[in-house]
C-alpha cells in the first residue's frame, strides 16, 4: 500500500504544485481545500495520471469541528495520514499601514494560518501515535519567508507565518522521539494567484536583484522540497526551515 499524503489548500498555486510532487514519488494523496471547483478536478486528474490515487475533503481548517472529517478522509484510500502538508493559508483582506489593520482581517488570517493549523497538526499528531506504522511519516508546515522578514503593510500575514516556525520546533520536539520529524518551507516569491496582483513589482525587484537566483519561484520548486522531505531524504533533520525563496533570506552588506 502506497503512503497517504494529507495536503490542505491543495486545489491550485503552491498546493497543486506540492500535490503533484508527491504523486511523482508514489504518494496517494489526500487533498482538503475550502471548495471544490474545476481546479479541484483538474489537480486531481493530473495526480491521478503520476499514478496516485485521490480523494477530496471540502473543509474550512478554521472550523475545528471539521478537522477529525478531514483525518479520517485517507480512510477512503485505505489507509491513515502518513504525511500532513499545512498547506492552507489565506492573505491579508488589504494591504496597507498596520495602523489600519482590521479586527475582522487579523482574525481570519490567524484562525486559518495559525489557529486552525496548529490544532490540525495536534489531531494529526495524536492519531499518528496512536496507530504506529512501518512508514516513514513526518509534518511539513508551509509558512513564509515573512516568518523573518517583515512587510509592514500585511502585518497580520506576518504574525502568523513567524508564530508557524515556533510551532514547527514545538512539535519537533514533541514527535521526535516516536521517529515523526517535523519540518518548516519557508517560500518566497512564487509564481501563484496570490502573487499575480503584484507581479509588475516583483518582476521589477527581481530585475534589480532582490535574488541571488534572479527568477520567480514556482510552486513545482517547494513540491519537490515538501516531497523530498516527505521520503524521508534528509532523515536527521527535524525542527528546521528550508528556504525556497532564490536566496531572498540571505543578508547581504
Amino acid at each position: 500500500m502506497k503512503p497517504i499524503a494529507l495536503v490542505t489548500g491543495g486545489n491550485r498555486g503552491i498546493g497543486r504544485g506540492i500535490v503533484l510532487a508527491l504523486a511523482q514519488r508514489g504518494f496517494d494523496i489526500v487533498i482538503a481545500d475550502i471548495v471544490e471547483a474545476d481546479d479541484t478536478r483538474r489537480t486531481r486528474d493530473d495526480a491521478e495520471a503520476l499514478g496516485a490515487r485521490t480523494s477530496f475533503a471540502c473543509a474550512d481548517i478554521a472550523d475545528l469541528s471539521q478537522h477529525a472529517r478531514i483525518i479520517d478522509s485517507a480512510e477512503t484510500l485505505g489507509g491513515h495520514v502518513d504525511v500532513l502538508v499545512n498547506n492552507a493559508g489565506v492573505s491579508v483582506a488589504q494591504r496597507g499601514d498596520v495602523l489600519d489593520v482590521s479586527v475582522e482581517s487579523f482574525d481570519r488570517v490567524l484562525d486559518v494560518n495559525l489557529r486552525g493549523t496548529f490544532f490540525l497538526t495536534q489531531a494529526v499528531a495524536r492519531r499518528m501515535l496512536e496507530t504506529p506504522s512501518p512508514r516513514a511519516r513526518s509534518i511539513i508546515t508551509i509558512s513564509s519567508i515573512n516568518a523573518i522578514i517583515a512587510s509592514p503593510d500585511r502585518a497580520e500575514y506576518c504574525l502568523a507565518k513567524a508564530a508557524l516556525s515556533m510551532m514547527v520546533k514545538i512539535f519537533a520536539l514533541r514527535l521526535g522521539e516516536a521517529g515523526i520529524p517535523v519540518y518548516e518551507i519557508r517560500p518566497g516569491v512564487i509564481r501563484t494567484e496570490m502573487t499575480a496582483k503584484a507581479k509588475e513589482k516583483y518582476d521589477r525587484m527581481i530585475d534589480e536583484g532582490l535574488t541571488p537566483i534572479k527568477r520567480w519561484g514556482e510552486p513545482e520548486d517547494v513540491g519537490r522540497t515538501v516531497a523530498a522531505l516527505a521520503c524521508a531524504d534528509l532523515p536527521f533533520v527535524t525542527g528546521d526551515a528550508l528556504h525556497v525563496d532564490g536566496g531572498l533570506h540571505i543578508h547581504k552588506l
